[in-house]
């Protein structure tokens, strides 16, 4: 009888299972949006917008072609085109996602101005004017007022409320929008965004992100026939002729053996660049401007936005293991949180990848490291989508149903809600860089454990054969490759007795020397995963889950710029120097049976370039002869600062 009964609840359990996917399939199938989606429910219209300057931007407009009721206008303003252009040629999918897709929105597309088929110059990360005294002081605030202005009073079947939203570059346009904001603007959704080259991308706390190097083109190639419109790329991207990129940087030696590579002459068309400058306008200013000058300090625009208008909800979108944008995001958030507190501002911050959120894949997977099923696709659905109905269709109150927080434990792999960020109830906890590769949280003294840094044979930063456009998962990287090297200290607790929840920043506070005058540090935060960790089937095949060294978070700071970005200084050889570095938020529980582990080191190739490790005025110039290895020593009395979620 007890066999029967089994077998009958078996049946039962295959039965219900069977009945799940099959349902699961359905909805799955419901959910699917057909290639011709856009073109079967929108009318597509590009215009030529009238800025105050006279200058025209080219913006296309997708409406829904029932026009019974009116929609909220949500728009993208971008560098890289607003493409397929022409008449009948529609993009696959549209909107933020795709939900708001079939909800019902006016969505537009703008070409920034001096890109694509906008007319205009072109400014890498255009200054804000915040004085502005005439039409001829315009910037991507004016140039965002003005097309909301124009589209508000000429797009048909429109509620009067705008929003928008932009990842990286579109995302720093998204910010830039809250700034003087139109009075139609209600909502906007900075994602990954761009705060300021010095410390997003091609910079990060003055080190020159070599890896960035083949995108340098696509932001500093000038417009060919006297910077008129085109519908087609007109930059190409360097060819390395090599899959090995550090022995190809580590080859090519000093930055200034480069320059070829942004010499673009043709038999057509010669050479218009001043002797001593490339015809790449962006890589110029990167060789031109090494320290933190007015022209990088002019096109931040993190420092402009302290009035936000508080007609304009925000929600900022980062992610955890962002390579190319972290800084910018979050300190987008907590500066408009500081000085304007009664806006409406809330964070996102999830285990993606540069803009991971908005793709759905089912798998969350960075690099090497799985973190769940569906994450993106319950931000897109559950959290963004909610979000802009709000501020757009809905009441608009401050009462949107969504957290201060929606911030996801990359330990535990959950998602947790908050009403501020950091969490209340958040404490600082030092922990010692300790002798015998201890991490300890008392200080044992102030010894001096030394390294030697080899120019000829850099830290890798991955153990990858790769040449990549921009690097992305090194973040998640197994770090035990680096471990394993004599030019990187290590410094770990013993097997954790309970959870160690790190929310928050975290700040590197270094005691070093060098025999040199010059030098980098970077500090890499290590989660030890146990012997017994289990493998998933999307891993490379050469590396275990067992034992592995998960990079939580890490940073670099040119040690010239310890005391100032804008007034480097070398070091005195042999003399004890503090250096702190701050590293960018985190919210990952060190698990009980896991290890922390910080490393320490002070190269990272090619990631970085390569520092001299002697002092020069500006690294992009500096001669072969430069380049010397030095003997470097970080001081047992030097700490890391954690935040620490009790």
């Amino acid at each position: 009888m007890k066999a029967i009964f089994k077998s009958f609840i078996a049946l039962i359990i295959l039965i219900s299972i069977g009945y799940s996917c099959k349902k699961t399939n359905q909805t799955a199938k419901a959910d699917e949006v057909s290639d011709t989606y856009v073109a079967d429910n929108y009318t597509k219209k590009e215009v030529d917008i009238e800025m105050r300057d006279g200058i025209k931007l080219h913006t296309t407009i997708y409406s829904p072609k029932d026009t019974s009721v009116e929609y909220p206008i949500i728009m993208q303003r971008t560098p890289y085109s607003s493409m397929p252009y022409g008449e009948g040629q529609f993009k696959e999918s549209i909107a933020p996602n795709k939900h708001m897709m079939k909800d019902g929105y006016i969505v537009v597309y703008q070409d920034v101005r001096g890109r694509w088929l906008s007319e205009g110059h072109y400014e890498n990360m255009r200054a804000f004017i915040p004085n502005k005294k005439s039409d001829q002081d315009i910037d991507e605030s004016s140039d965002t007022y003005d097309t909301i202005e124009w589209l508000v009073n000429n797009v048909e079947n429109n509620n009067g409320r705008v929003g928008i939203w932009g990842i990286s570059y579109p995302g720093f346009y998204s910010t830039y929008a809250t700034v003087d904001a139109h009075p139609a603007l209600k909502a906007a959704s900075p994602q990954a965004s761009i705060g300021d080259f010095f410390f997003d991308d091609f910079h990060h706390n003055g080190a020159y992100l070599l890896s960035y190097f083949r995108a340098t083109s696509l932001f500093g190639t000038p417009r060919p026939n006297g910077d008129q419109p085109i519908d087609t790329a007109w930059y190409t991207l360097p060819d390395l002729g090599t899959e090995d990129q550090y022995q190809f940087f580590l080859d090519a030696g000093p930055l200034k053996n480069l320059d070829r590579f942004f010499e673009y002459e043709t038999g057509d068309t010669p050479r218009m660049a001043i002797d001593g400058q490339t015809d790449d306008f962006f890589w110029n200013e990167l060789k031109e401007h090494p320290n933190y000058d007015e022209l990088w300090e002019s096109r931040g625009l993190i420092q402009h936005l302290k009035d936000v208008k508080s007609h304009v909800a925000t929600m900022v979108v980062a992610g955890e293991f962002d390579a190319e944008d972290l800084y910018g995001p979050l300190e987008t958030y907590k500066t408009i949180e500081k000085y304007n507190k009664e806006n409406y501002n809330t964070l996102v911050f999830g285990p993606w990848d540069h803009g991971g959120w908005a793709r759905s894949r089912g798998k969350n997977i960075v690099g090497n490291y799985y973190f769940g099923n569906g994450i993106s696709e319950f931000f897109q659905e559950n959290i963004e989508t909610k979000f802009f109905h709000h501020f757009l269709k809905g009441d608009g109150d401050m009462n949107s149903g969504l957290p201060e927080a929606y911030v996801f434990d990359s330990g535990r792999k959950e998602w947790e809600q908050y009403e501020t960020w950091p969490p209340a109830g958040v404490e600082k906890q030092d922990m010692y860089l300790s002798e015998n590769q201890e991490l300890t949280t008392e200080k044992k003294g102030e010894t001096g454990i030394q390294f030697i840094s080899d120019i000829k044979k850099p830290v890798p930063y991955s153990e990858d054969i790769k040449s990549v456009f921009t690097p992305r998962k090194y973040m998640t990287d197994d770090q035990r490759f680096a471990s394993r090297r004599s030019d990187v200290l290590v410094f770990e607790t013993d097997v954790l007795t309970e959870d160690l929840t790190l929310a928050g920043d975290i700040m590197a506070n270094l005691n070093v020397a060098t025999t040199g005058t010059a030098a980098d540090w970077i500090v890499k935060v290590i989660d030890v995963h146990p012997a017994d960790a289990e493998n998933h089937e999307d891993m490379q095949d050469h590396l275990k889950m067992s034992n592995y060294h998960l990079m939580v978070r890490s940073e670099v700071l040119r040690g010239r710029f310890r005391n100032s970005f804008s007034d480097p200084e070398p070091f005195v050889p042999n003399q004890k120097t503090a250096v702190n570095i701050k590293l960018q938020d985190v919210f990952h529980t060190i698990k009980k049976g896991h290890k922390l582990q910080i490393q320490v080191q002070s190269t990272w190739f090619p990631l970085i370039d390569l520092n001299p490790q002697t002092y020069v005025e500006n690294i992009f110039k500096a001669d072969e002869a430069d380049f010397k290895t030095q003997t470097h020593t970080v001081f047992t009395d030097s700490k890391i600062e954690f935040t620490v979620l009790r």
